[in-house]
């Protein structure tokens, strides 16, 4: 039997007006904001490493500080990302400094024109969807203020449709494992690039495959020995920060189907397991709010679309084509738990998930230090 969440739980919105992801390449990249949360060492600095260490949490990260030592002993605190808690909105927020609902990137699984977009592989039901859907015109905004810094990535990710979302006129620089990440990055550090924009992944795609045990502790000690080595290879006057584009939970085997009354009432689904958007048959929006209620009071948030633009968890602005690809309602999850969706084929069973509003898929480091 899955255990309510604790009754008095409350979401851990967005904080889009300080501390949040989307400011740090303003701060950061642009010197256009000064955050108190970011030490004015690292803001004074001639050179900056953005490090995003996919998937690692702030709460992950100090319950496990002493597996982290170097990253523990950095300085900073968390922030917040954005919501929904997942990799493509965030990612784009954080190249952007928009929210998603000024992005459109709104979610995993985006539903554009009668079809749902997987944004992190490009492609919907029919298949690679870059010609049907350009990545440039879902997401139009220029990235890095319209820089064009030097982005350390897998190469694998080069011709993806969701770097050209987000990650369009930058300059790529694909690398194949960690040890060719820390050299890379050094290198540009080394060569003078006053900015630098690194990313890695494994510590969510462990996270999604094995959970929160063994394998993620042994994963975030090997992200921890990089951060080492990439501060021993920088040279002096070098800042590196260090920030996540989400947290995670670890859901198991609880995933919850959508019971009869709800799916009664549905049109499809979009979003993903921990932050459902429900699209309603015409005219049963009110009714579908109502079932899904009812079905999930004490598993889960749910919300009408006008809530939630109301509460600004997608940003204090939706635009018409952001609006456009939300459902009806959103389901977001409180407890360890996960909504199917049938219409979702994965290749394996998820362990660890986020992307809803709690604390541990929210709260993020920014954390750093300058050489």
């Amino acid at each position: 039997m899955i255990e309510p969440a604790e009754p008095r739980e409350q979401p851990c919105p967005p904080d889009y007006g300080d501390a949040c992801v989307t400011w740090l390449v303003p701060a950061l990249l642009e010197g256009s904001r000064e955050p108190d949360w970011l030490s004015s060492e690292v803001l004074a600095a001639p050179r900056v490493v953005l490090l995003v260490l996919d998937g690692l949490g702030w709460n992950q990260l100090q319950q496990r500080a002493a597996l982290a030592p170097t990253l523990a002993g950095l300085d900073g605190g968390p922030i917040t990302t954005v919501a929904p808690s997942t990799t493509s909105a965030a990612l784009t927020s954080i190249a952007t400094g928009l929210p998603p609902g000024e992005h459109g990137v709104v979610g995993y699984r985006i539903a554009v024109d009668g079809a749902v977009l997987n944004a992190l592989r490009w492609s919907t039901g029919d298949g690679d969807a870059r010609r049907t859907i350009p990545p440039t015109d879902l997401q139009p905004h220029p990235v890095f203020d319209g820089q064009c810094p030097p982005v350390v990535t897998r190469a694998e990710f080069a011709d993806s449709g969701f770097t050209e979302a987000h990650l369009s006129a930058t300059r790529l620089a694909g690398y194949t494992d960690r040890a060719d990440l820390a050299a890379t990055t050094i290198g540009l550090a080394q060569a003078g690039e006053p900015f630098v924009y690194a990313y890695w992944d494994a510590v969510d795609r462990i996270a999604h495959e094995y959970g929160l045990g063994e394998r993620y502790e042994q994963e975030l000690a090997a992200c921890d020995a990089m951060v080492g080595d990439l501060l021993a290879g920088f040279p002096a006057g070098t800042a590196l920060v260090v920030t996540a584009d989400h947290g995670q939970v670890h859901v198991g085997g609880n995933l919850l189907d959508l019971p009869p009354p709800v799916t009664s009432l549905l049109d499809g689904q979009s979003g993903e397991a921990r932050f459902r958007w429900l699209h309603a048959r015409p005219g049963a929006a009110d009714d579908l709010r109502a079932a899904t209620e009812e079905a999930f009071e004490g598993v889960g948030w749910v919300r009408s679309r006008a809530e939630v633009e109301a509460a600004g968890w997608l940003g204090p602005r939706l635009t018409d084509a952001a609006r456009s690809r939300l459902g009806d309602v959103a389901l977001l999850a409180r407890g360890d738990v996960a909504f199917r969706d049938p219409a979702e084929v994965l290749p394996i069973e998820l362990i660890g998930r986020h992307g809803s509003l709690t604390a541990d898929e929210m709260l993020v480091p920014a954390i750093g230090c300058v050489v």
